[in-house]
């Protein structure tokens, strides 16, 4: 059947609709079924924990620059025998502890 066949059979039948009739496309005469919004939203969450995942992975990694640098430092002082072992791994330590902790004495 050509192309110029069906337009006419369609303009003759005036069935413009083709396989969906009176109830559309959802052949039992509802809608779509009631789950479909869980879907986008599992996209969404989805795309949102990426996206969290990357600012979180990348904060960190700004944050932690300056204390590579200073460990750097410290060990090229080390190497060059400027400071001794133990003020090099108290130095160390000063610098490898986490922010807003602090020792007791």
């Amino acid at each position: 059947m050509s192309i110029n066949e069906t337009m006419a059979t369609l303009a003759v039948t005036g069935d413009s609709w083709g396989p969906w009739r009176e109830s559309g496309p959802w052949h039992d005469g509802g809608g779509p079924p009631a789950f479909w919004p869980i879907f986008p939203i599992l996209w969404f969450l989805v795309i949102a924990a990426i996206i969290t995942a990357i600012v979180v992975l990348a904060r960190k990694r700004v944050a932690e620059g300056p204390r590579r640098a200073g460990e750097a430092r410290l060990a090229e002082r080390y190497a060059a025998g400027e400071i001794d072992e133990n003020e090099y791994r108290a130095r160390r330590d000063v610098l490898r502890e986490k922010p807003g902790s602090t020792k007791d004495a």
